[in-house]
């Protein structure tokens, strides 16, 4: 799993790559949003266009980080969700909780 972050003002841009089904990327994803969460993030874009594959606990991580950006008065959206990940958060129903964006752009302006 390979995760790159950028800044757009206050918005931060974590981008994922690889595949997302368990240890050790999950405790990689999860280290890196809360490490950002911890430091002052509030506003977290995913941009889930290099993710191949994800699966239960790969979504779990994703949800616990949301809550837990939630709970902090933050929020977290999702952008260029693949066909294959766009399979999962439509049958997974997290389509109806989340915010997805069809480019990173469009989801750093969501915050505004």
């Amino acid at each position: 799993m390979k995760i790159t972050q950028k800044m757009y003002g206050d918005v931060l841009v974590l981008s994922l790559e690889g595949n997302l089904v368990g240890e050790p990327d999950a405790s990689e994803i999860r280290s890196s949003i809360y490490g950002h969460l911890e430091q002052g993030a509030r506003k977290v874009v995913v941009d889930l266009a290099g993710l191949k594959v994800i699966n239960s606990m790969g979504l779990g991580v994703l949800i616990a980080s949301l809550t837990s950006m939630r709970n902090r008065g933050g929020d977290m959206s999702f952008a260029r969700l693949n066909d294959k990940v766009e399979g999962v958060f439509l049958i997974t129903q997290l389509v109806k909780v989340v915010r997805i964006y069809d480019t990173v752009g469009r989801a750093v302006r969501g915050f505004r």
